[in-house]
């Protein structure tokens, strides 16, 4: 029906950017969503460049492409966390700084700011991320928790979120939470819980990644009809479920792409998501966004994969009817 399709270039960021734009308008993509590492696009220099965001257009121009979102994930996620070790890997340096918790926590969340600052600049209004969590340990409720706790983990995202939301809306950029587990928001009772917490300001609302209800056994078509209002942009990804007895929905532990696991992330249009019924419902809320692949398979060469995926997504997407199909048949 028209909509664009992009690219997330999150998992291409071992790839310089003037390699990766070429490839993907030969693949047939309308634009990417520039992740915000790697050299695809970089918060700080276009604070500390004024012709950064010119450039960076014309790089992608150049190749017929535009940007229609930046990822901030990983900055995103450390905002929230209780951090640890791992984050370390993720983060930029000067984010992680002496690795002090809170002071991780701090820099996260004036790079997130920052990046509504920088998004501006380059023309783009969609800012998508995560959150983090301070309460995802308590996923399992044994030692028995202390939903007095759960309930404060809403309150304190929030908290932490005012100030970067305040600056979201300064400059008239919207934040995309991807709904995910390790995230404050994973289904439908804790994305309600999350935006009650964040009382349903305008600037925070929902990038709506499917492969990450299917191994939940929830309906990404139902997220968003129930959320319509709030999805803001849209990923393509797609999950295998093989749970048959032995393999646990949890994952067990074992890295993306081992065959022991319950679940895996797989190229779009191999999985178990209903595309089909899910365009329907962004037709219905009337969604003309983005369908940005985010692509991950561990089973598939990814230049194979994601030239693939951008001609099953125009295959797959369509415009609703605009006349009743049985209206020729009426006097």
């Amino acid at each position: 029906m028209g909509r664009p399709v992009t690219l997330f270039t999150g998992q291409w960021a071992d790839l310089p950017l003037d390699e990766l734009a070429p490839r993907a308008s030969r693949w047939g993509y309308d634009g990417l969503e520039l992740a915000c590492w790697g050299d695809h696009f970089d918060v700080a220099a276009a604070l500390d460049d004024a012709s950064y965001a010119t450039r960076k257009r014309e790089q992608l121009e150049r190749h017929g492409l535009r940007c229609f979102a930046l990822g901030a994930h990983l900055v995103g996620q450390a905002v929230s966390d209780p951090i640890d070790a791992r984050h370390r890997g993720i983060l930029p340096p000067e984010i992680w700084g002496d690795g002090d918790a809170e002071g991780v926590r701090r820099r996260a969340a004036e790079r997130l700011a920052d990046t509504a600052r920088a998004a501006a600049a380059f023309g783009v209004t969609q800012v998508n991320g995560f959150t983090g969590s301070p309460i995802w340990h308590l996923i399992y409720s044994f030692p028995p928790n202390d939903f007095e706790a759960v309930e404060h983990g809403y309150v304190e995202v929030a908290e932490r979120f005012a100030p970067i939301l305040d600056v979201f809306e300064r400059e008239g950029v919207r934040f995309g939470l991807e709904v995910h587990p390790t995230e404050i928001a994973y289904d439908f009772v804790t994305t309600r819980r999350t935006l009650d917490a964040f009382d349903n300001r305008a600037s925070f609302g929902i990038n709506l990644d499917p492969s990450h209800f299917a191994h939940q056994f929830l309906d990404p078509a139902a997220f968003a009809r129930e959320f319509g209002s709030r999805i803001y942009h849209v990923h393509v990804k797609d999950t295998k479920r093989r749970l048959d007895g032995r393999r646990s929905i949890l994952a067990s532990h074992l890295q993306f792409g081992d065959r022991d696991r319950g679940w895996d992330f797989v190229s779009p249009g191999h999985g178990d998501v209903d595309f089909d019924e899910l365009f329907r419902a962004l037709n219905e809320i009337g969604y003309a966004g983005p369908l940005s692949v985010e692509w991950e398979d561990t089973g598939m060469d990814r230049e194979w994969g994601a030239a693939e995926a951008v001609r099953f997504v125009r295959e797959a997407d369509f415009a609703p009817s605009s006349v009743a199909f049985d209206a020729a048949m009426q006097r």
